[in-house]
């Protein structure tokens, strides 16, 4: 099973099938709850005028898997969408997830208030992949 990837992912897609960074070995691992800080530290978050939270700068984290569960939940949602014009659904998607009273494909089924801020921006990165049609 692959780890967590603690690395920044940044606005890139992760290439496929690419080396990922491994983080240090330690004897302790935090448990879950002490790992989910109640926010972001400040300026971390970008907000779009209409609301949405479209950046999260913190280390995106979530394994391979997931993000290509994520990217591809937000292409599968692009693409059902009508065509705009060329006009990016990266925000509409965003909007979408963050609404959701219960979670998305593309947010592993969480909440987005109940993801983590690392876990917020792998929803993000795998979003702008999905976006440029880099899911892999």
């Amino acid at each position: 099973m692959a780890a967590g990837l603690a690395g920044p992912l940044g606005l890139v897609a992760c290439a496929h099938g690419a080396p990922s960074a491994t983080a240090p070995s330690s004897s302790a691992r935090p448990s879950a709850s002490a790992r989910i800080p109640s926010a972001a530290p400040p300026g971390a978050v970008g907000i779009s005028p209409a609301g949405v939270t479209t950046r999260v700068d913190v280390p995106a984290e979530s394994t391979e898997e997931q993000y290509y569960q994520a990217c591809h939940a937000a292409k599968v949602w692009m693409e059902a969408q009508p065509k705009a014009g060329g006009q990016s659904l990266l925000e509409p998607y965003l909007a979408m997830v963050q609404a959701a009273p219960s979670g998305t494909p593309g947010s592993w089924n969480a909440r987005w208030a109940e993801l983590t801020p690392a876990r917020q921006a792998a929803v993000i990165t795998a979003a702008v992949a999905a976006a440029g049609d880099e899911c892999g």
